[in-house]
């Protein structure tokens, strides 16, 4: 179920080249599982744009976008007190309650922010994640030391060799013999390709796809799966390892 609501940007804040925080107060009840995302309204543009929520308490939700057209462009001008429409509680997030003790988190990019969210609930639920995240450059990594603050272990790969292990999140998973029985994953889909191919445990895979309307009625979002056509906006973002047709 998803809502209508108005929230005041509390904060907007650049945390790496391109890169923005924003923290929204308003009513978060429809937000019930990390990797959910919201749908904002802006000024004189038709479509809303989808951002993934990073975290959420009962007053507040944080969103981490990058700046790549027009709508996150003005997302990032957009200054304290000012009033935002957004539809929240969009999509289908990570399931928890699954059988896993050791999970391994991989984020790549914009990938990054719903896992945010998602480490904190297992970690709440006893469990012990890992978490690995990759970025083209160090300049451009954000949320490390956040990542950090929660107790676990973080490793980051950058693609340029300026931070981290030199490549791809693949490429940290080898260099830190990461062990882990079970796997969560966000981010452009060459890198959850290749990390469903190196991985052999089961896993939930997050997509990202350009969206219309959000909750399903467009149809524009469409993926196949070994379970017929699926909207990323309603059945997904998140889908198994197991649905994905990966070829």
């Amino acid at each position: 179920m998803f809502k209508r609501n108005q929230y005041i940007i509390q904060k907007n804040v650049e945390l790496a080249p391109m890169v923005y925080c924003m923290v929204l107060q308003g009513d978060t009840q429809y937000i019930t599982h990390p990797g959910q995302f919201v749908e904002v309204e802006l000024p004189g543009l038709y479509l809303r744009r989808p951002i993934s929520v990073c975290d959420w308490d009962e007053t507040t939700l944080t969103l981490i976008y990058k700046v790549v057209g027009q709508g996150t462009d003005l997302m990032s001008v957009l200054c304290e007190g000012t009033e935002l429409d957004l539809l929240t509680g969009l999509g289908n997030g990570f399931d928890t309650s699954v059988r896993t003790r050791h999970p391994l988190l991989v984020g790549g990019g914009v990938g990054v922010p719903p896992l945010y969210k998602l480490c904190k609930q297992l970690i709440a639920e006893g469990k012990r994640p890992t978490v690995i995240l990759g970025f083209n450059t160090a300049d451009e990594a954000f949320y490390f030391n956040e990542f950090c603050a929660l107790g676990i272990e973080v490793f980051v790969s950058t693609a340029d060799g300026s931070g981290g292990t030199p490549g791809f999140v693949t490429d940290a998973m080898a260099a830190n013999n990461v062990l882990y029985d079970y796997v969560y994953s966000c981010g452009p889909l060459p890198m959850l390709k290749a990390v469903a191919a190196m991985t052999p445990t089961e896993g939930q895979y997050s997509f990202e796809e350009r969206m219309g309307c959000g909750f399903g009625a467009c149809v524009g979002c469409s993926m196949m799966t070994k379970n017929g056509s699926k909207r990323v906006c309603k059945e997904g973002p998140v889908f198994t390892k197991e649905e994905v047709i990966w070829d």
